[in-house]
């Protein structure tokens, strides 16, 4: 029961355990039981009394995420969403959702899927999974600038986790880093950069894990290889400090 409704989507297996344990799930009208098998095909399964439409099959996709364009299914303000890059038959109804975020001025690789569990993994802080980037920023920063990137800044009072910076080219005015990280606070890269006096100028993701874009073009998208998915569900949790 907990796999069907992650697999939609809507949960993690935790999740969806809780909700078994409080009585919102029902199997052809029968409150359901933690670990009870189900068929998705044939049983009837709500939770909190809707009905669940027949259940997609697990998807994994990576996007080149353009630039302009929402890390959100929905966005009330009207712009489009990562939903708008992908076919029809793939936006609508098979619960995909984005596994983690790009701000909408950022560009580059951005999962996703419809799996819960899946998501779960690779945005819960206790999986640390590298993400790389290539970003331009104003000025040079010197080498005492760039060790206090690698070392950790203070955002929200607690510091960075380490970072891996280096400088991949430079202008007369402008500084590009290749900047890789093992968590995904929000804005942090932009954030970090301000905070030191090197605002970003522009931010392209260029690889999650070893996972990279390869020859994939904006808005262009593909499916992730089966050994490519066992490589995430390989991910061991940090260690608690």
């Amino acid at each position: 029961m907990q796999k069907v409704l992650s697999h939609h989507g809507l949960a993690s297996r935790r999740q969806a355990e809780s909700w078994i344990r409080g009585g919102r799930v029902q199997v052809n009208g029968q409150v359901a039981q933690v670990g009870q098998a189900v068929d998705p095909q044939v049983d009837r399964i709500a939770v909190d009394g809707v009905l669940l439409p027949t259940a997609p099959r697990a998807l994994y996709i990576l996007l080149h995420k353009p630039l302009g364009v929402v890390s959100t299914c929905h966005d009330p303000q009207g712009r489009p969403t990562v939903l708008h890059c992908l076919p029809p038959h793939l936006a609508q109804g098979q619960g995909l959702h984005p596994v983690g975020r790009l701000d909408t001025n950022s560009t580059g690789a951005l999962l996703l899927s419809n799996d819960g569990d899946f998501t779960f993994r690779l945005t819960h802080p206790r999986h640390p999974l590298a993400k790389t980037y290539e970003v331009w920023v104003q000025g040079h920063p010197p080498p005492a600038i760039l060790h206090r990137w690698r070392s950790g800044i203070v955002l929200d009072g607690k510091p960075t986790l380490p970072a891996t910076v280096t400088i991949l080219a430079q202008t007369s005015q402008q500084t590009c880093l290749q900047i890789q990280l093992w968590e995904g606070r929000n804005r942090q890269i932009r954030r970090v950069a301000a905070q030191l006096g090197y605002p970003v100028i522009a931010l392209h993701r260029t690889a999650i894990g070893s996972l990279d874009l390869q020859s994939l073009a904006p808005r262009q998208w593909r499916f992730l290889q089966w050994q490519e998915q066992e490589s995430f569900a390989r991910l061991e949790p940090r260690n608690p400090q």
